[in-house]
């Protein structure tokens, strides 16, 4: 049977190779790790002035016994990278520059602000003292690539802000009639922008919302743009029930008067929910307030020699600007309703004489001020007139009431007799009493707070009681002056004497 040789020659030389080719991939494999080079590392920032990307690179010597010097350095984007070293200003070249044993430098690189990608390629040599010029030096080419778009483009902060997206700030007072807009963050309006705002107050009907409502003065607009950046408004703010309102826009936007189902400014006051209110944040910029109506109810009295009141309304003050519902009221339920519009005066009421012993104007249901009055008697109203005609057997008295006048009640006593009697306006009423002892007779007028003694004294009757009646004209006698201050009026015929006098008789004789 054959049997081959065996010969170790072959295996020893396939361990042999592979014992080689081990060691071989050791030194390779270890190569890098003390061959000389340079790491690189960049970081990169936005700067907003100039929109560019702002690369930091930062070069690190390997090698911590000797330097090393940049002798080569390229850029993707190819823009210039500049040393970086303290206290001056980053305008070297990188390249050239030598980088300390196992330390470092920076270089700054600026690119557009949407550039994606940057590489930066470094060479560098470790020179060192008493090298052969025929000797080289080690040398390294390392490079580096960073993404720079993962934060997205860098633009330019801008230098301005455009009106349409500009933000504010506002303060409110309504009650004051005071405002103030402030332009946010510290960029002014761009170009010749400008942002009006306007504050405005009204006359209203009711201290909350209500209709119809009209401006109260001038209302007060001013701009935001340029160098202004704050502006302050003021209005006047009417002393009734009010509206102001702080508005977006200016004074063409102020809507006079406000109506029911007319336009509002809705959205356009600051500090609404919606735009463009909600562009400046502050208070709610509207105020409904006021403690009293915008109007001026006023009554005025006027008594008539017939007992009758006048009562004349008016509604024509300053802040007159709606209409207003009298109710006049007097005695025995005497009741009226009138309305008298804005700026209206003399609207007149006639009380009757039965009602107008006590009498009240009201407005919604409470008596406004100077709203009460009594009549009282007019100090030119004519008095009642007393004629008498006296003879030797009787002594008639007669009272006469003017037209125009109120009923009288007149009281005429003689002796120890009385008789009263109510006198209508423009009628006349007698009593004949019976020619007696006593020398006069009394006229009383009691609700005129007047009396008048009347003397009996016929001539011609024997001892004062009969006789013939002396020739003569009517004896008449008019009550002159007014209530207050009284009068005498003596008035004759024959020897009948009148004497009129307040609260006291007077006894004249003739």
């Amino acid at each position: 049977m054959f049997r081959p040789k065996l010969s170790l020659r072959r295996p020893l030389a396939v361990l042999a190779a592979a014992i080689i080719g081990s060691t071989g991939a050791a030194v390779v494999a270890a190569t890098p790790a003390s061959a000389h080079h340079t790491t690189i590392t960049g970081t990169v920032d936005c700067d907003r002035l100039t929109g560019e990307r702002v690369i930091t690179w930062t070069v690190v010597n390997s090698e911590r016994g000797k330097t090393a010097t940049i002798t080569g350095v390229t850029a993707d984007p190819a823009t210039p990278v500049l040393l970086v070293a303290e206290g001056t200003d980053a305008t070297a070249e990188l390249k050239g520059t030598p980088i300390p044993k196992a330390g470092q430098v920076q270089g700054v690189q600026r690119v557009p602000g949407d550039t994606q990608r940057a590489t930066l390629t470094v060479e560098a040599a470790w020179f060192q003292k008493g090298d052969s010029q025929r000797k080289k030096p080690p040398t390294s080419k390392d490079h580096k690539t960073i993404e720079l778009g993962a934060d997205g483009t860098c633009a330019p902060a801008p230098k301005c802000v455009d009106a349409s997206d500009a933000k504010y700030s506002h303060t409110f007072n309504g009650a004051k009639g005071t405002a103030t807009v402030k332009l946010a963050g510290d960029l002014p309006l761009c170009g010749e922008e400008k942002q009006y705002f306007t504050l405005v107050s009204y006359f209203a009907p009711r201290p909350q919302f209500a209709t119809p409502q009209y401006v109260y003065g001038t209302p007060d607009s001013d701009f935001l743009g340029g160098t202004q950046t704050e502006i302050e408004l003021k209005v006047d703010v009417p002393d009734c029930h009010t509206q102001v309102d702080l508005i977006w826009g200016g004074v063409d936007e102020v809507i006079d008067p406000l109506v029911e189902n007319g336009p509002r400014y809705g959205s356009k006051k600051l500090g609404d929910r919606g735009a463009p209110g909600n562009r400046s944040t502050g208070p709610q910029g509207w105020y409904n307030g006021g403690a009293k109506n915008c109007t001026t109810p006023a009554a005025t009295f006027a008594s008539a020699c017939d007992g009758t009141v006048t009562v004349s309304l008016s509604n024509d003050g300053s802040i007159s600007k709606y209409p207003v519902e009298f109710e006049v009221r007097g005695e025995n339920g005497f009741s009226e309703k009138v309305t008298v519009e804005p700026g209206k005066a003399n609207n007149e009421t006639v009380v009757p004489a039965e009602h107008a012993g006590a009498i009240e104007v009201l407005v919604d249901g409470e008596v406004i001020d100077n709203g009460t009055y009594e009549w009282e008697r007019p100090e030119d109203c004519p008095l009642p007139t007393i004629t008498a005609d006296a003879t030797c057997e009787t002594f008639a008295l007669t009272a006469s009431n003017p037209e125009g006048a109120q009923p009288v009640k007149v009281d005429f006593t003689y002796g120890d007799k009385t008789e009263s009697r109510t006198v209508k306006p423009g009628s006349s009423e007698s009593v004949t009493f019976p020619a007696g002892d006593d020398e006069a007779a009394l006229v009383a007028l009691p609700e005129l707070d007047l009396e008048l003694e009347v003397v009996y004294a016929p001539e011609g009757c024997g001892g004062g009681g009969g006789g013939e009646e002396p020739p003569g004209l009517p004896v008449t006698g008019v009550a002159a002056g007014g209530i207050a201050a009284g009068a005498i009026v003596l008035l004759a015929v024959g020897a009948v004497l009148f004497v009129m006098a307040r609260r006291r008789r007077i006894h004249f004789t003739a």
